[in-house]
């Protein structure tokens, strides 16, 4: 039987443009990319040359701490280019795909027979095992951790957000699959939102099943943990995105790397906001198309509007990203008398605006910061978008000073840095947190190390 939490600290934005349940075809990209950014914690070396001939599943490039970490190719074809920021820092590995593609065969197995090590061994093989993450430090976990349990979140309730059970829709059985074969490794916890019907996540054997009913980030895997099983310093825990789950479940099943998922695509700027099948590292503007309402005064986010990366046009399908979403840049406004007028359009936490007397109205909210950074003020706004049993504006300010006891004892070692992507919205100091928590959570691994 399930556990049911209930979650009453969150906010729910109501954005313009959520996907419809419908889909659109994308026509296959003549250029893929994968970027280790899409993979905290990860220093990358490069595998391939350019105009070296890659199939699909085959390693791209692997963790330099850790070489049997390895991050495959989404398609088979040759390297066209290694992409280097500053000091030599890999940006993408490119790969222009073949007409016809061609798979490496890693073989069909049934997980159910396999120990730990085995499935350890066939997801590292296949180049998938770096797309499971720990907790502690929120990176790509390594194979010499052993983690006390497993945990999958398959709702999404961030602002524009994927609905799982769309793209789980025609895969349950690569996801049963993913999660017996994790479920060889440590106890899976599966959290799913209390709207959910679909029998794949209800029915599901094997696994801890646990129902969050709240509002976003109730979603949130981090957040999930830490009312069912608060982390230690001492403590590791995987968490695995529920679309790796699939892609580990079709490993298992047809022995091949298949790396297509569901995104939604959506938007206030986006013409028909909707669904498409596409594979990791696809173009952007493959996805994008005609979908675009203009080219000017945009924000291309990689991601959701609260956690995703700015993007543009020229850039690829991430690693992790569930969404595409374009909503206005807001360079552009125009705020004569902009601060004497009602806003009944502007979105307001504090009652600012009389929007507040229309909780389900949805709002077209531009990317403005509308402010510069200033001092923390003790408000407690933080902890009305926060559910989790930590002190969060005492730890952010712990991370600012570099006090690293401080922020031990304050529970740094549960969070992620999306865990205060709502904090940051509803913020009046306009600090970047999500940068904050990342920062500090790396330097942390650094002194542990």
């Amino acid at each position: 039987m399930a556990n049911v939490i209930k979650l009453r600290k969150g906010l729910n934005i109501n954005l313009i443009g959520k996907a419809k349940e419908e889909r659109f075809e994308v026509k296959p990209s003549e250029e893929y990319a994968l970027s280790p950014s899409d993979f905290p914690g990860v220093t990358p070396k490069v595998a391939l040359k350019e105009g070296d001939h890659v199939l699909a599943g085959e390693a791209l490039f692997f963790n330099k701490a850790c070489p049997e970490v390895t991050f495959a190719s989404p398609v088979s074809g040759t390297v066209s280019a290694v992409v280097r920021g500053e000091r030599r820092k890999v940006l993408f590995v490119k790969v222009k795909a073949d007409a016809q593609q061609e798979y490496h065969d890693f073989g069909k197995a049934d997980p159910l027979t396999m120990d730990a090590e085995a499935v350890k061994a066939k997801l590292l093989e296949a180049g998938l095992f770096g797309y499971i993450n720990q907790l502690p430090y929120a990176v790509s976990t390594l194979p010499t951790t052993q983690p006390k349990g497993i945990y999958v979140s398959a709702l999404r309730d961030m602002p524009l957000a994927c609905d799982f059970e769309v793209e789980l829709k025609g895969n349950e059985f690569a996801f049963t699959t993913g999660l017996a074969a994790l479920s060889r490794i440590a106890p899976v916890h599966l959290g799913i939102g209390a709207s959910q019907t679909s029998k794949a996540l209800t029915d599901v054997k094997g696994v801890n099943l646990n129902v969050f009913d709240g509002p976003c980030p109730a979603g949130n895997v981090g957040v999930q943990i830490n009312h069912i099983e608060p982390m230690n310093k001492n403590s590791v825990v995987w968490t695995v995105d529920p679309t790796t789950v699939i892609f580990i479940g079709r490993l298992f099943n047809s022995g091949k790397v298949d790396l297509r998922r569901t995104i939604a695509v959506a938007g206030s700027q986006v013409k028909n906001p909707a669904y498409t099948n596409v594979l990791v590292g696809t173009s952007l503007k493959d996805i994008l198309g005609e979908q675009l309402k203009a080219t000017e005064h945009i924000r291309i986010i990689n991601g959701n509007p609260l956690t995703g990366r700015k993007d543009s046009i020229d850039g690829y399908l991430g690693a992790h990203t569930s969404e595409v979403t374009v909503i206005p840049e807001g360079d552009n406004a125009d705020e004569t008398l902009g601060w004497i007028m009602p806003r009944t359009k502007e979105f307001s936490v504090s009652r600012s605006y009389f929007s507040w007397l229309m909780p389900h109205k949805q709002y077209d909210l531009d990317a403005r910061i509308k402010g510069g950074e200033r001092h923390i003020i003790q408000s407690g706004e933080y902890d009305r978008v926060f559910p989790m049993d930590i002190y969060a504006e005492y730890l952010i300010k712990a991370i600012i000073a570099g006090d690293i006891d401080k922020q031990e004892q304050l529970g740094i070692y549960e969070v992620a840095p999306e865990d205060f992507a709502l904090a940051e919205f509803v913020d009046s100091s306009k600090l970047p947190l999500q940068k904050i928590v990342r920062e500090g959570l790396d330097i942390l691994r650094k002194e542990n190390a």
